[in-house]
């Protein structure tokens, strides 16, 4: 898709959300359940069912996916599409590319050891490695372009409310 294509087909959906802001109010959801009899929550997720379960680090044996990991993954996903994107709509020609995601979560807090230690992930270092001829100039551009626009990433950096209820 070239930056013309992508107008096109992005045009509508912005005339439409300028004349109905409310339109551009996008649900999405995601469910998991306690198919296994382990310490596990398996997501069916787009690519098939995913195992999540312990972290090594706190108990896991490492066969299930940690959910720290699907954080990134979904950071990654979404950095990558973006960057590919607003490359795209600024007419940036980008060749191969890897885009990496690495953080660390200190295993006391999770694990109740001190109270005093964050439960969560440290500050995460988000590379988008391209094969390109832009300049330094537009490569700048296109980083900030991408950490604006992330949705996955701008969810992190200004985090919503999550409310944990049971029914």
């Amino acid at each position: 898709m070239d930056a013309t294509a992508l107008r096109l087909v992005q045009a509508p959906l912005k005339e439409r959300y300028r004349a109905d802001p409310d339109a551009a109010q996008v649900p999405l959801s995601a469910s998991g359940d306690f198919r296994d009899d382990r310490i596990t929550c398996t997501v069916d997720g787009w690519g098939g069912p995913v195992r999540s379960g312990l972290h090594r680090a706190t108990g896991g044996d490492g066969s299930d996916a940690c959910s720290g990991d699907l954080l990134l993954e979904a950071l990654v996903a979404c950095a990558g599409v973006t960057f590919r994107s607003v490359a795209t709509a600024y007419g940036v020609e980008v060749g191969e590319a890897r885009v990496t995601a690495a953080s660390t979560f200190d295993a006391r807090g999770t694990l109740g050891l001190d109270r005093s230690v964050p439960v969560g992930l440290g500050p995460i270092d988000l590379v988008v490695e391209v094969d390109t001829t832009a300049d330094e100039e537009t490569l700048d551009k296109l980083a900030r372009a991408t950490e604006r626009y992330c949705v996955v990433g701008q969810s992190l950096a200004v985090p919503p409310t999550i409310t944990v209820r049971r029914r």
